[in-house]
C-alpha cells in the first residue's frame, strides 16, 4: 500500500457491484463471453489506471530527484 492511498479515496468506477456477475454456481459450465459494454469498461479502467500510474511516477520522480545544484 502506498501512503497516498491512505488519504485519497479510490474512484468508485473500479468495482460496480450491480454489474458484478462473477459469482459462478455449479450449473455454470460454459465460459462467459464478454460483451462490447464490458470490453469498453475494461478499456476505460485501463486508461484510468495508466493515468494514475503516470501521476504516481511524477510524484516518485519529484521525491527522489537529486537536489538542485547550488548557485555559486
Amino acid at each position: 500500500m502506498i501512503l497516498t492511498e491512505l488519504y485519497t479515496r479510490s474512484p468508485s468506477a473500479y468495482q460496480d457491484l450491480e454489474q458484478d456477475n462473477s459469482q459462478t454456481t455449479l450449473k455454470d459450465l460454459r465460459k462467459t463471453r464478454l460483451t462490447l459494454r464490458q470490453i469498453k469498461k475494461l478499456r476505460e479502467l485501463s486508461d484510468v489506471r495508466n493515468a494514475e500510474y503516470k501521476e504516481k511516477l511524477k510524484l516518485v520522480r519529484m521525491q527522489y530527484a537529486p537536489p538542485p545544484e547550488p548557485v555559486v
